[in-house]
């Protein structure tokens, strides 16, 4: 548990604080005597009171991280049935509506836990853990429950309906919304929690105001092309009807090209020309050696090579692959990487400083969204 270890005392004492603070602006949002608390406010709040790693926006199983530790944080109004969305499948929509009950119960299931085993050898982590905050009135439950694969083998009591299914797996309930290809998780509230009383202002705006008239405010909005870019893992080649592809011979399946005696492992990440021209001073300069920081922790040496600098690589060139390919999509050696096995088809470069890069998963489309987003 995070919130009962007495390493963190001082942090939990932090992290109250700063519920309260937010929650206090409740009128801000709703005239509600619950206090109001968005989901992503939530999650920054966690991870500087706790110093963990946020990584809610690159779409996997977990919010945050600490350590090995892989956190998934949840904050809704506690109400009788305390469902949560746990997971989203909508590029999976067409294949999971051909299924019903047992069928579509067991896929829901298979997807769950290889997502959860896909964040696990992403990030690094061991153990997992759900971080709840449930919202009564005037005061916040606060509790922790464990991070459950689902038991396949116990899958029953499945129900379904024209909208949904449901099922359990003897140690949680999970429902699946059809039209949303949304999955659903029941929070139980324990009888222990830890309660923190809040007090509502009635008009925050008064105190806002206060604040953003005391010398030195300022605040930090990371800027498209200055401190991040999208890169895709996939191919951009046109092709009738107009289909994302990873090419057989280049990018993730370089070590496939043909010419020279290549080996498994012989890779790169496309940098596609429009990135150099909306924003030439990103990268460094070609074959100018940088740190790429990845999710596990570890530090690869990379740098921007080949031809137009198209080609974002690591040195030695297969210290990439062993941890995208072989660490994170398990692939064997001499498979070729397949759209359908990416999951995630971008990656987020954040930049730190001119030497010091981090990548993170992105948002399955993100490249587009991206893209169509930048000045042609």
């Amino acid at each position: 548990m995070i919130i009962s270890n007495s390493d963190y005392k001082a942090n939990a004492e932090v992290y109250f604080s700063y519920l309260k603070a937010v929650c206090a602006l409740s009128r801000l949002f709703s005239d509600s005597s619950k206090p109001y608390l968005y989901y992503r406010v939530a999650e920054n709040i966690f991870c500087q009171a706790f110093e963990a790693e946020n990584i809610s926006r690159d779409d996997l199983a977990y919010d945050a991280k600490i350590g090995s530790w892989g956190i998934g944080l949840k904050t809704f109004v506690e109400t009788g049935s305390n469902l949560e969305k746990i997971a989203e499948f909508n590029a999976l929509s067409g294949q999971l509506r051909e299924l019903q009950n047992k069928p579509l119960a067991l896929r829901l299931a298979e997807l769950r836990n290889e997502r959860i085993e896909f964040a696990n050898r992403t990030y690094g982590i061991e153990n997992g853990i759900y971080h709840c905050i449930s919202r009564i009135e005037n005061s916040l439950h606060i509790f922790e429950t464990s991070y459950d694969s689902v038991d396949l083998a116990n899958i029953r009591n499945i129900k379904t309906t024209r909208a949904s299914v449901s099922f359990e797996d003897g140690k949680n309930e999970y429902s699946f919304n059809l039209s949303k290809t949304t999955l659903f998780k029941r929070f139980t509230i324990p009888e222990k929690v830890i309660k923190i009383a809040v007090e509502i202002l009635e008009n925050p705006l008064d105190l806002i105001v206060q604040l953003l008239n005391q010398p030195g405010f300022a605040t930090k909005v990371e800027i498209p092309g200055l401190d991040f870019v999208i890169l895709p893992l996939y191919s951009l080649r046109d092709s009738k009807p107009y289909q994302k592809i990873v090419a057989p011979q280049s990018g993730l399946n370089q070590w496939n090209a043909g010419g020279r005696k290549r080996v498994f492992g012989e890779v790169y990440i496309p940098i596609p020309a429009q990135i150099h021209k909306d924003f030439p001073n990103f990268f460094p300069s070609r074959d100018v050696s940088f740190k790429l920081h990845v999710p596990t922790g570890e530090i690869l040496s990379a740098k921007v090579c080949q031809d137009h600098s198209k080609a974002l690589m690591t040195n030695p060139n297969n210290a990439l692959a062993d941890w995208l390919l072989k660490k994170v999509l398990r692939l064997k050696e001499g498979e070729l990487l397949t759209y359908d096995r990416l999951g995630i088809d971008s990656v987020r470069i954040r930049k730190i400083d001119n030497l010091n890069f981090k990548i993170d998963f992105s948002k399955l489309d993100s490249y587009e969204k991206f893209s169509s987003n930048q000045p042609s």
